[in-house]
């Protein structure tokens, strides 16, 4: 086996801290002796999904895109539910198959490859598609980008646990997670320089860069150096389903906490609104996308901090506080909207708007990622992550489409004044909730 590269041995010595990169937790000797190479690797990966991800927004960048192309209003409804449930539903059925095979990096490569893929067709839509039928391109697009996406999630943790040690791994994370923050930030500062600019080639452009991130991250994928692993112990998954419809019913608190959450998906499914009304004060110009994603970024950066000890102490009062959260964003940016004069007909208030959400949202995700992770006992945490992401991913669907029906009947402001009573029954629902971390 050839000796790992100088280079990348001193860059994974001083990202990690560690002056002996030959020091490693619960992966194979094989696996440790090729850790500094793998590092750069999974760093590089990362990168580019990440970018991928945002340049590519099913939140942001997709609601501006129907905007553009003049899609129905009632198709921003479905971009989250379809983007969310595609990767989600399919967990239990994908993972028992990635389990039968030895090396996993192959399934993350052939996920990211697709993904790049649909991002390709996603370009050629903002390029040549106009209307109903260019709407439900980008939707049949973002059915393939949110499948492909479900494979790389599963394979990418099982590569990561098999080729990464344990207190290596949060590390990788971070610093995959501020270079790709600031290379969102620097993406959206270009884009705020087209100003007023028409934006379909540069809305182009921008997806052809997420599908190089793709393309890269799939590449990264295939060039880790992965141990075999073991193809025995999946399970069976509708033998899993059943026990897991079991639990829900005979634990009310898993009960009661998935009725939580699908009320506080009221925050998700809020931002492509308020995006859409940010791309209806700009246009086809790119500089409002741009600032969107500037300020998208900075209340991404800002926000895992503000929530992270709050969840510690209570993730219950988290959750509660962010669904409070939700009602007043979208009943602050629903105000914006109804008012007269020029306050409405700028795309500031909607970016501010859409920027304290992302930090609210950001509180959801963690709070109920804490409050499943510590209500759940450790023999049974793994089928309650899978169920109640399967749940989940069914009900995105369902309340997408209600959704985006009530958007095309009632007009985006006053589906926003629903989601905001809907955010504020989450937060009652969270609040009756037991004390998990206590």
């Amino acid at each position: 086996m050839a000796a790992p590269d100088i280079s990348q041995t001193r860059l994974y010595e001083w990202l990690t801290g560690d002056d002996d990169s030959r020091m490693c937790k619960d992966i194979p000797d094989e696996a440790c002796h090729e850790q500094p190479r793998n590092f750069s690797l999974h760093l590089l990966a990362a990168l580019g999904n990440k970018l991928a991800d945002e340049l590519a927004s099913a939140r942001l960048v997709l609601p501006w895109l129907l905007g553009v192309i003049g899609a129905p209003l009632w198709m921003v409804g479905l971009l989250v539910p379809i983007r969310e449930s595609g990767s989600l539903l399919p967990q239990l059925f994908v993972a028992g198959f990635i389990r039968l095979k030895p090396k996993r990096k192959w399934a993350w490569a052939i996920g990211g490859g697709l993904q790049a893929a649909a991002a390709l067709l996603l370009a050629l839509l903002a390029l040549f598609g106009a209307g109903g039928v260019g709407g439900a391109l980008v939707l049949a697009a973002l059915v393939m980008l949110s499948l492909a996406r479900g494979i790389s999630s599963i394979a990418t943790k099982d590569v990561l646990g098999k080729t990464i040690s344990k207190q290596r791994r949060g590390t990788l994370m971070g610093w995959s997670g501020s270079v790709a923050g600031a290379a969102t930030l620097i993406a959206g500062a270009v884009l705020m320089l087209f100003d007023e600019r028409p934006g379909e080639l540069a809305l182009a452009v921008l997806l052809c860069v997420a599908a190089f991130s793709w393309a890269l991250n799939a590449l990264c994928a295939a060039r880790i150096v992965e141990v075999p692993g073991a193809v025995e112990g999946g399970e069976n998954a509708w033998d899993s389903i059943k026990l897991g419809l079991r639990l829900l019913r005979d634990d009310r608190d898993f009960l009661h906490f998935n009725l939580a959450r699908a009320l506080l998906l009221a925050s998700a499914l809020a931002l492509p609104y308020i995006a859409l009304l940010g791309q209806q004060q700009s246009g086809t110009e790119l500089g409002g996308l741009g600032i969107l994603i500037v300020i998208s970024g900075l209340a991404g950066m800002l926000a895992s901090p503000l929530w992270g000890k709050r969840a510690d102490a209570s993730s219950r009062q988290v959750m509660r506080d962010a669904g409070l959260g939700t009602t007043l964003c979208c009943l602050l940016v629903a105000g914006v909207a109804w008012l007269p004069g020029g306050w409405s007909e700028t795309v500031w208030p909607y970016a501010l708007g859409y920027g304290l959400l992302v930090v609210v949202h950001a509180g959801v995700r963690l709070g109920r990622k804490t409050y499943l992770v510590d209500m759940a006992s450790h023999d049974q945490r793994a089928l309650y992550v899978a169920l109640s992401n399967t749940l989940t991913g069914a009900l995105m669907l369902v309340v997408g489409g209600v959704i985006g029906a009530l958007a095309q009947w009632l007009g985006t402001t006053a589906l926003l004044a629903i989601l905001a009573a809907t955010a504020l029954s989450a937060a009652f629902c969270a609040q009756r909730l037991p004390e998990v971390e206590q």
